[in-house]
Protein backbone atom coordinates (compact mmCIF):
# COMPACT_ATOMS: atom_id res chain seq x y z
CA UNK A 1 0.00 0.00 0.00
CA UNK A 2 0.72 3.52 -0.65
CA UNK A 3 2.73 5.34 2.25
CA UNK A 4 2.08 9.32 0.76
CA UNK A 5 0.78 10.81 -1.16
CA UNK A 6 0.82 14.08 -3.43
CA UNK A 7 -2.33 15.50 -4.43
CA UNK A 8 -1.70 17.08 -8.01
CA UNK A 9 -5.08 19.05 -8.05
CA UNK A 10 -7.33 21.39 -6.24
CA UNK A 11 -10.71 22.06 -5.39
CA UNK A 12 -13.37 19.53 -5.15
CA UNK A 13 -11.52 16.80 -6.37
CA UNK A 14 -8.10 17.56 -4.11
CA UNK A 15 -10.46 17.08 -1.30
CA UNK A 16 -11.88 14.03 -2.48
CA UNK A 17 -9.02 12.42 -2.88
CA UNK A 18 -7.73 13.10 -0.04
CA UNK A 19 -10.24 11.73 1.80
CA UNK A 20 -10.07 8.38 0.51
CA UNK A 21 -6.32 8.51 1.12
CA UNK A 22 -7.25 9.04 4.97
CA UNK A 23 -9.48 6.24 4.91
CA UNK A 24 -6.94 4.10 3.54
CA UNK A 25 -4.55 5.11 6.27
CA UNK A 26 -2.02 7.22 3.55
CA UNK A 27 -0.50 10.42 4.08
CA UNK A 28 -1.69 13.40 2.10
CA UNK A 29 0.46 16.28 0.82
CA UNK A 30 -1.86 19.55 -0.65
CA UNK A 31 0.11 21.67 -3.42
CA UNK A 32 -1.53 24.92 -3.97
CA UNK A 33 -1.02 28.11 -5.60
CA UNK A 34 -0.73 31.42 -4.00
CA UNK A 35 -4.45 32.29 -4.82
CA UNK A 36 -5.20 28.73 -2.81
CA UNK A 37 -3.51 29.56 0.27
CA UNK A 38 -6.48 29.03 2.33
CA UNK A 39 -8.57 26.23 -0.17
CA UNK A 40 -9.84 23.69 1.82
CA UNK A 41 -7.76 21.02 0.24
CA UNK A 42 -5.26 22.78 1.61
CA UNK A 43 -6.76 22.34 5.24
CA UNK A 44 -7.74 19.06 5.48
CA UNK A 45 -4.16 17.54 3.76
CA UNK A 46 -1.48 16.66 6.10
CA UNK A 47 1.31 18.92 4.87
CA UNK A 48 1.03 21.43 2.23
CA UNK A 49 3.65 23.23 -0.25
CA UNK A 50 2.62 26.51 -2.32
CA UNK A 51 3.91 25.29 -5.68
CA UNK A 52 4.33 29.05 -6.91
CA UNK A 53 1.69 31.62 -8.62
CA UNK A 54 -2.36 31.57 -9.36
CA UNK A 55 -1.81 31.13 -13.06
CA UNK A 56 -1.97 27.28 -13.98
CA UNK A 57 0.95 27.60 -16.11
CA UNK A 58 3.35 28.24 -13.41
CA UNK A 59 1.53 26.08 -10.82
CA UNK A 60 -0.40 23.32 -10.74
CA UNK A 61 0.44 22.84 -14.60
CA UNK A 62 4.58 22.73 -13.49
CA UNK A 63 5.57 19.23 -13.56
CA UNK A 64 8.73 20.49 -12.32
CA UNK A 65 7.35 22.23 -9.16
CA UNK A 66 4.76 19.09 -8.53
CA UNK A 67 7.85 16.71 -8.60
CA UNK A 68 10.18 18.81 -6.49
CA UNK A 69 7.25 19.36 -3.66
CA UNK A 70 6.94 14.63 -3.67
CA UNK A 71 10.06 14.41 -3.17
CA UNK A 72 10.63 17.28 -0.73
CA UNK A 73 7.94 15.72 1.70
CA UNK A 74 9.01 12.02 1.24
CA UNK A 75 5.50 10.98 -1.16
CA UNK A 76 5.83 7.54 -2.70
CA UNK A 77 2.95 8.53 -4.95
CA UNK A 78 1.09 11.38 -6.80
CA UNK A 79 -2.75 11.58 -7.67
CA UNK A 80 -3.26 13.50 -11.00
CA UNK A 81 -7.49 13.90 -10.13
CA UNK A 82 -9.17 15.32 -13.38
CA UNK A 83 -8.20 17.96 -15.67
CA UNK A 84 -4.36 19.89 -15.08
CA UNK A 85 -1.68 17.14 -15.95
CA UNK A 86 -4.45 13.94 -15.24
CA UNK A 87 -4.18 12.71 -18.89
CA UNK A 88 -0.50 13.92 -19.72
CA UNK A 89 1.45 11.03 -21.13
CA UNK A 90 4.92 12.90 -20.59
CA UNK A 91 3.66 13.86 -17.16
CA UNK A 92 2.99 10.11 -16.10
CA UNK A 93 6.32 9.21 -17.36
CA UNK A 94 8.16 12.08 -15.41
CA UNK A 95 6.68 10.93 -11.99
CA UNK A 96 7.83 7.00 -12.94
CA UNK A 97 10.77 8.17 -13.68
CA UNK A 98 11.36 10.33 -10.49
CA UNK A 99 11.03 6.60 -8.64
CA UNK A 100 7.33 7.59 -7.87
CA UNK A 101 4.14 6.20 -8.16
CA UNK A 102 1.34 7.67 -10.50
CA UNK A 103 -2.13 6.71 -9.69
CA UNK A 104 -3.31 5.94 -12.64
CA UNK A 105 -2.22 4.28 -16.17
CA UNK A 106 1.19 4.77 -17.65
CA UNK A 107 2.17 6.73 -20.13
CA UNK A 108 1.99 4.73 -23.21
CA UNK A 109 -1.48 3.78 -21.97
CA UNK A 110 -2.71 7.47 -21.87
CA UNK A 111 -0.58 8.44 -24.96
CA UNK A 112 -2.60 5.40 -26.99
CA UNK A 113 -6.48 6.27 -25.79
CA UNK A 114 -5.58 10.10 -25.28
CA UNK A 115 -4.54 10.44 -29.02
CA UNK A 116 -8.82 10.06 -30.43
CA UNK A 117 -7.38 8.43 -33.69
CA UNK A 118 -5.40 5.47 -32.28
CA UNK A 119 -8.08 5.21 -29.65
CA UNK A 120 -10.63 4.27 -32.45
CA UNK A 121 -8.59 2.26 -34.03
CA UNK A 122 -7.51 0.47 -30.53
CA UNK A 123 -11.71 0.03 -30.11
CA UNK A 124 -12.21 -0.86 -33.24
CA UNK A 125 -9.35 -3.40 -33.03
CA UNK A 126 -11.19 -4.64 -29.85
CA UNK A 127 -14.66 -5.15 -31.38
CA UNK A 128 -15.65 -1.86 -30.58
CA UNK A 129 -18.34 -0.40 -32.56
CA UNK A 130 -16.64 3.03 -34.11
CA UNK A 131 -18.53 5.96 -35.32
CA UNK A 132 -18.39 6.20 -39.29
CA UNK A 133 -15.33 9.05 -40.15
CA UNK A 134 -11.88 9.06 -40.96
CA UNK A 135 -9.68 5.96 -40.22
CA UNK A 136 -6.70 8.11 -38.77
CA UNK A 137 -5.21 11.39 -38.87
CA UNK A 138 -6.64 14.20 -41.56
CA UNK A 139 -4.11 16.09 -42.78
CA UNK A 140 -5.10 18.33 -44.89
CA UNK A 141 -8.69 19.54 -46.84
CA UNK A 142 -7.87 17.55 -50.17
CA UNK A 143 -8.00 14.94 -47.40
CA UNK A 144 -11.17 15.50 -46.17
CA UNK A 145 -13.16 16.14 -48.67
CA UNK A 146 -12.51 12.47 -49.69
CA UNK A 147 -13.51 11.75 -46.36
CA UNK A 148 -17.04 13.41 -46.82
CA UNK A 149 -18.01 10.95 -49.60
CA UNK A 150 -18.68 8.38 -46.97
CA UNK A 151 -19.61 10.40 -43.93
CA UNK A 152 -21.82 12.93 -45.24
CA UNK A 153 -23.19 15.71 -43.47
CA UNK A 154 -23.81 16.92 -41.24
CA UNK A 155 -19.98 16.29 -40.04
CA UNK A 156 -18.04 16.87 -36.83
CA UNK A 157 -14.44 17.83 -37.14
CA UNK A 158 -12.68 16.49 -33.72
CA UNK A 159 -9.26 17.80 -32.43
CA UNK A 160 -6.50 14.46 -31.92
CA UNK A 161 -5.75 15.54 -29.18
CA UNK A 162 -8.86 16.97 -27.77
CA UNK A 163 -11.11 17.22 -25.04
CA UNK A 164 -13.27 19.83 -22.92
CA UNK A 165 -15.42 20.40 -25.63
CA UNK A 166 -12.68 22.35 -27.62
CA UNK A 167 -11.17 21.86 -31.40
CA UNK A 168 -14.87 20.69 -32.37
CA UNK A 169 -16.71 21.82 -35.32
CA UNK A 170 -19.75 20.96 -37.01
CA UNK A 171 -20.68 21.55 -40.79
CA UNK A 172 -23.82 20.82 -42.50
CA UNK A 173 -22.51 22.22 -45.71
CA UNK A 174 -19.66 22.08 -47.61
CA UNK A 175 -18.96 25.64 -47.41
CA UNK A 176 -19.22 25.60 -43.29
CA UNK A 177 -17.09 23.14 -43.76
CA UNK A 178 -14.31 24.64 -45.76
CA UNK A 179 -14.45 27.23 -42.93
CA UNK A 180 -14.50 25.60 -40.18
CA UNK A 181 -11.57 22.90 -40.93
CA UNK A 182 -8.59 25.52 -40.84
CA UNK A 183 -10.37 26.98 -37.25
CA UNK A 184 -10.63 23.80 -35.53
CA UNK A 185 -7.05 22.97 -36.37
CA UNK A 186 -5.83 26.09 -35.30
CA UNK A 187 -8.24 26.25 -32.04
CA UNK A 188 -6.46 22.67 -31.35
CA UNK A 189 -2.86 24.00 -32.06
CA UNK A 190 -3.55 26.55 -29.67
CA UNK A 191 -5.33 24.15 -26.67
CA UNK A 192 -3.13 21.06 -26.66
CA UNK A 193 -0.46 21.83 -29.00
CA UNK A 194 -1.26 19.32 -31.82
CA UNK A 195 -2.97 20.57 -34.20
CA UNK A 196 -4.21 17.09 -35.47
CA UNK A 197 -7.56 16.78 -36.53
CA UNK A 198 -10.46 13.38 -37.49
CA UNK A 199 -13.69 13.27 -38.62
CA UNK A 200 -16.96 11.73 -37.60
CA UNK A 201 -20.77 11.35 -38.77
CA UNK A 202 -22.38 13.19 -36.23
CA UNK A 203 -25.22 11.05 -35.08
CA UNK A 204 -28.38 12.77 -34.79
CA UNK A 205 -30.12 13.16 -31.79
CA UNK A 206 -27.83 10.95 -29.83
CA UNK A 207 -27.20 9.93 -26.19
CA UNK A 208 -23.63 10.33 -24.29
CA UNK A 209 -23.68 7.15 -22.35
CA UNK A 210 -20.26 6.22 -20.96
CA UNK A 211 -18.83 2.72 -18.78
CA UNK A 212 -16.94 3.52 -15.87
CA UNK A 213 -13.95 0.39 -15.74
CA UNK A 214 -11.26 -0.48 -13.27
CA UNK A 215 -8.33 -2.09 -14.23
CA UNK A 216 -4.69 -3.41 -12.91
CA UNK A 217 -2.93 -3.53 -15.76
CA UNK A 218 -3.95 -7.50 -16.03
CA UNK A 219 -7.78 -7.73 -16.03
CA UNK A 220 -10.57 -5.02 -15.80
CA UNK A 221 -14.32 -4.85 -14.88
CA UNK A 222 -16.88 -2.57 -15.74
CA UNK A 223 -19.11 -0.44 -12.79
CA UNK A 224 -21.81 0.29 -15.27
CA UNK A 225 -22.84 3.04 -17.12
CA UNK A 226 -23.88 6.44 -16.57
CA UNK A 227 -25.79 8.80 -18.84
CA UNK A 228 -24.26 12.84 -19.53
CA UNK A 229 -26.66 13.90 -22.13
CA UNK A 230 -27.26 16.70 -20.51
CA UNK A 231 -24.64 19.84 -21.73
CA UNK A 232 -23.90 22.65 -22.52
CA UNK A 233 -21.43 23.02 -25.03
CA UNK A 234 -20.23 20.14 -25.16
CA UNK A 235 -20.04 20.32 -21.41
CA UNK A 236 -21.88 18.10 -19.09
CA UNK A 237 -24.14 19.66 -16.75
CA UNK A 238 -26.04 16.48 -15.29
CA UNK A 239 -24.95 12.91 -14.61
CA UNK A 240 -26.92 10.02 -13.95
CA UNK A 241 -26.87 6.40 -13.67
CA UNK A 242 -28.02 4.03 -14.88
CA UNK A 243 -29.03 4.98 -18.20
CA UNK A 244 -33.02 5.32 -18.81
CA UNK A 245 -32.47 4.23 -22.25
CA UNK A 246 -30.66 1.05 -22.49
CA UNK A 247 -32.56 -2.54 -22.19
CA UNK A 248 -30.91 -5.03 -19.82
CA UNK A 249 -29.36 -6.77 -23.20
CA UNK A 250 -28.03 -3.15 -24.14
CA UNK A 251 -26.33 -2.35 -21.36
CA UNK A 252 -24.74 -5.65 -21.01
CA UNK A 253 -23.31 -5.33 -24.70
CA UNK A 254 -21.99 -1.94 -23.91
CA UNK A 255 -20.68 -2.28 -21.06
CA UNK A 256 -18.64 -5.89 -22.02
CA UNK A 257 -16.85 -4.02 -24.88
CA UNK A 258 -15.59 -1.61 -22.27
CA UNK A 259 -14.51 -3.94 -20.40
CA UNK A 260 -12.54 -5.51 -24.11
CA UNK A 261 -11.28 -2.45 -24.39
CA UNK A 262 -9.59 -1.64 -21.34
CA UNK A 263 -8.48 -5.48 -20.91
CA UNK A 264 -6.75 -4.87 -24.95
CA UNK A 265 -4.87 -1.80 -23.51
CA UNK A 266 -4.02 -3.86 -20.03
CA UNK A 267 -5.50 -0.85 -18.43
CA UNK A 268 -4.77 0.49 -15.26
CA UNK A 269 -6.66 2.46 -12.68
CA UNK A 270 -10.05 3.79 -13.02
CA UNK A 271 -10.86 5.33 -16.52
CA UNK A 272 -13.80 6.03 -18.46
CA UNK A 273 -15.27 4.75 -22.19
CA UNK A 274 -17.42 6.83 -23.70
CA UNK A 275 -19.74 6.44 -26.25
CA UNK A 276 -22.70 8.34 -28.53
CA UNK A 277 -25.87 6.04 -28.47
CA UNK A 278 -28.37 5.94 -31.60
CA UNK A 279 -31.86 5.85 -29.64
CA UNK A 280 -33.27 5.76 -33.27
CA UNK A 281 -31.03 2.60 -34.46
CA UNK A 282 -30.62 1.57 -31.26
CA UNK A 283 -27.07 1.30 -31.57
CA UNK A 284 -23.88 2.33 -29.67
CA UNK A 285 -20.47 4.02 -30.78
CA UNK A 286 -16.99 4.51 -29.32
CA UNK A 287 -16.03 8.08 -28.96
CA UNK A 288 -12.91 8.21 -26.56
CA UNK A 289 -11.98 6.78 -23.14
CA UNK A 290 -10.68 8.85 -20.67
CA UNK A 291 -7.69 7.70 -18.94
CA UNK A 292 -8.29 9.18 -15.50
CA UNK A 293 -11.26 9.57 -12.76
CA UNK A 294 -14.01 11.61 -14.00
CA UNK A 295 -15.78 14.34 -12.42
CA UNK A 296 -19.62 12.68 -12.83
CA UNK A 297 -17.91 9.50 -10.89
CA UNK A 298 -19.90 9.79 -7.39
CA UNK A 299 -23.09 8.53 -8.87
CA UNK A 300 -21.53 5.13 -9.92
CA UNK A 301 -20.39 4.91 -6.59
CA UNK A 302 -23.90 5.69 -5.26
CA UNK A 303 -25.46 2.55 -7.33
CA UNK A 304 -22.83 0.53 -6.97
CA UNK A 305 -21.56 1.42 -3.50
CA UNK A 306 -17.59 1.09 -4.76
CA UNK A 307 -15.20 3.88 -3.65
CA UNK A 308 -13.55 4.55 -7.26
CA UNK A 309 -10.53 7.01 -5.82
CA UNK A 310 -9.79 4.16 -2.93
CA UNK A 311 -9.74 0.74 -5.48
CA UNK A 312 -7.37 3.71 -7.83
CA UNK A 313 -4.78 3.86 -4.89
CA UNK A 314 -5.06 0.06 -3.86
CA UNK A 315 -4.64 -0.80 -7.48
CA UNK A 316 -1.92 1.80 -8.07
CA UNK A 317 -0.11 0.49 -4.48
CA UNK A 318 0.14 -3.14 -6.28
CA UNK A 319 -3.12 -4.78 -5.17
CA UNK A 320 -5.03 -6.83 -7.64
CA UNK A 321 -8.28 -6.00 -8.54
CA UNK A 322 -10.47 -6.73 -5.36
CA UNK A 323 -13.71 -6.65 -6.76
CA UNK A 324 -14.92 -9.71 -9.14
CA UNK A 325 -17.65 -8.86 -11.62
CA UNK A 326 -19.99 -10.85 -10.75
CA UNK A 327 -20.06 -8.76 -7.49
CA UNK A 328 -21.09 -5.28 -8.71
CA UNK A 329 -24.74 -5.03 -8.73
CA UNK A 330 -26.57 -1.86 -9.65
CA UNK A 331 -28.83 -0.24 -6.99
CA UNK A 332 -31.41 2.41 -7.15
CA UNK A 333 -30.62 5.39 -9.24
CA UNK A 334 -28.24 8.34 -8.91
CA UNK A 335 -28.20 12.09 -9.90
CA UNK A 336 -25.17 14.29 -10.05
CA UNK A 337 -25.35 18.07 -11.00
CA UNK A 338 -22.28 20.63 -11.19
CA UNK A 339 -22.99 23.67 -9.07
CA UNK A 340 -20.64 26.82 -10.50
CA UNK A 341 -20.06 30.10 -9.71
CA UNK A 342 -21.82 31.26 -13.00
CA UNK A 343 -24.86 33.29 -13.15
CA UNK A 344 -27.28 31.12 -15.53
CA UNK A 345 -29.53 34.27 -16.19
CA UNK A 346 -26.58 35.98 -17.68
CA UNK A 347 -25.73 33.52 -20.29
CA UNK A 348 -23.58 31.81 -17.56
CA UNK A 349 -21.06 34.78 -16.90
CA UNK A 350 -18.58 33.51 -14.26
CA UNK A 351 -19.05 34.97 -10.35
CA UNK A 352 -16.64 34.62 -8.72
CA UNK A 353 -16.24 36.04 -5.47
CA UNK A 354 -16.70 35.03 -1.23
CA UNK A 355 -18.78 32.70 0.45
CA UNK A 356 -20.94 34.95 2.86
CA UNK A 357 -23.08 31.83 4.20
CA UNK A 358 -23.01 28.26 3.59
CA UNK A 359 -26.43 25.72 4.40
CA UNK A 360 -25.22 21.50 2.82
CA UNK A 361 -27.75 19.86 2.28
CA UNK A 362 -28.50 16.33 3.63
CA UNK A 363 -30.48 13.32 5.17
CA UNK A 364 -31.08 9.90 3.42
CA UNK A 365 -29.68 9.80 -0.04
CA UNK A 366 -27.66 13.05 -0.05
CA UNK A 367 -23.89 13.77 -0.78
CA UNK A 368 -22.08 17.34 -1.30
CA UNK A 369 -18.65 16.96 -2.99
CA UNK A 370 -17.35 20.28 -2.53
CA UNK A 371 -14.31 22.87 -1.61
CA UNK A 372 -16.77 25.48 -0.29
CA UNK A 373 -16.60 26.82 3.97
CA UNK A 374 -18.19 30.38 5.14
CA UNK A 375 -15.53 33.29 4.24
CA UNK A 376 -13.91 31.27 1.39
CA UNK A 377 -13.08 33.88 -1.43
CA UNK A 378 -13.48 31.76 -4.68
CA UNK A 379 -10.57 32.64 -7.23
CA UNK A 380 -11.29 33.92 -10.91
CA UNK A 381 -8.35 32.16 -12.14
CA UNK A 382 -9.58 28.24 -12.28
CA UNK A 383 -12.20 26.40 -13.66
CA UNK A 384 -16.07 27.70 -12.06
CA UNK A 385 -17.04 24.14 -10.19
CA UNK A 386 -17.88 24.64 -6.81
CA UNK A 387 -19.74 21.65 -5.95
CA UNK A 388 -21.65 18.39 -6.87
CA UNK A 389 -24.74 17.39 -5.34
CA UNK A 390 -25.42 14.11 -6.05
CA UNK A 391 -28.65 12.32 -4.68
CA UNK A 392 -29.65 8.23 -4.59
CA UNK A 393 -33.08 6.89 -4.57
CA UNK A 394 -34.68 3.92 -5.18
CA UNK A 395 -36.09 5.06 -8.23
CA UNK A 396 -35.32 7.48 -11.13
CA UNK A 397 -38.49 9.50 -9.80
CA UNK A 398 -37.43 9.40 -6.43
CA UNK A 399 -33.88 10.48 -7.21
CA UNK A 400 -35.18 13.32 -8.82
CA UNK A 401 -37.48 14.13 -6.02
CA UNK A 402 -34.81 14.15 -3.60
CA UNK A 403 -32.23 16.21 -5.70
CA UNK A 404 -35.33 18.84 -5.64
CA UNK A 405 -35.75 18.57 -2.02
CA UNK A 406 -31.31 18.98 -1.58
CA UNK A 407 -31.23 22.10 -4.13
CA UNK A 408 -34.01 23.67 -2.16
CA UNK A 409 -31.90 23.05 1.27
CA UNK A 410 -28.75 24.45 -0.28
CA UNK A 411 -27.70 27.75 -0.31
CA UNK A 412 -24.51 29.47 -1.58
CA UNK A 413 -24.67 33.27 0.02
CA UNK A 414 -22.63 35.88 -1.85
CA UNK A 415 -22.09 34.00 -5.37
CA UNK A 416 -24.65 33.25 -8.20
CA UNK A 417 -24.46 29.75 -9.21
CA UNK A 418 -26.21 27.31 -11.52
CA UNK A 419 -28.57 26.13 -8.63
CA UNK A 420 -31.93 27.56 -10.16
CA UNK A 421 -30.76 25.62 -13.78
CA UNK A 422 -30.95 22.22 -11.73
CA UNK A 423 -34.60 23.26 -10.03
CA UNK A 424 -35.63 24.15 -13.78
CA UNK A 425 -34.47 21.14 -15.19
CA UNK A 426 -36.01 19.11 -12.94
CA UNK A 427 -39.12 20.21 -13.19
CA UNK A 428 -39.57 19.68 -17.05
CA UNK A 429 -41.71 17.11 -18.24
CA UNK A 430 -39.17 15.98 -20.87
CA UNK A 431 -36.04 15.70 -18.43
CA UNK A 432 -38.84 13.43 -16.57
CA UNK A 433 -39.41 11.52 -18.50
CA UNK A 434 -35.60 10.99 -19.59
CA UNK A 435 -35.99 11.75 -22.97
CA UNK A 436 -33.13 14.24 -23.93
CA UNK A 437 -30.02 14.22 -26.23
CA UNK A 438 -26.60 16.02 -26.25
CA UNK A 439 -28.20 18.96 -28.16
CA UNK A 440 -31.81 19.00 -26.23
CA UNK A 441 -30.12 21.58 -23.57
CA UNK A 442 -29.03 24.11 -25.74
CA UNK A 443 -32.74 24.47 -27.06
CA UNK A 444 -34.23 24.36 -23.74
CA UNK A 445 -32.09 27.30 -23.02
CA UNK A 446 -32.62 29.37 -25.62
CA UNK A 447 -36.38 29.07 -24.80
CA UNK A 448 -36.52 29.10 -20.77
CA UNK A 449 -34.09 31.62 -20.21
CA UNK A 450 -36.70 33.53 -17.66
CA UNK A 451 -36.47 30.58 -15.83
CA UNK A 452 -33.07 31.04 -14.83
CA UNK A 453 -32.95 33.80 -12.54
CA UNK A 454 -32.89 33.53 -9.19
Amino acid sequence: MLKKLLIANRGEIAVRIIRAAKDLGIATVAVHSVADAEALHVQLADEAVDIGPPAPKKSYLNAEALLKAAKDTGCDSVHPGYGFLAENASFSDAVAAAGLVFVGPSGDAIRLMGDKVAARSAAAAAGVPVVPGSAGRVDSIEEAREILLETGFPVMIKAAAGGGGRGIRIANTLAEFEQAFPQARAEALAAFGDGGLYMEKVIGKARHIEVQVLGDGNDAIHCYERECSLQRRRQKVWEEAPSKALSERQREDLCASAVSLARAVGYSGAGTVEYLYDDAAERFYFIEMNTRIQVEHPVTEAITGIDLVAEMLRIAGGEPLRIKQRDVAIKGHAIEVRLNAEDPARDFAPFPGQISDLRIPGGPGVRFDSMLYPGYQVPPFYDSLLAKLIVHGETREAAIARLVRALTELQVGGLKTTKPLFLALAADPTVQEGDVHTRWLEGWLSENAAKLAG
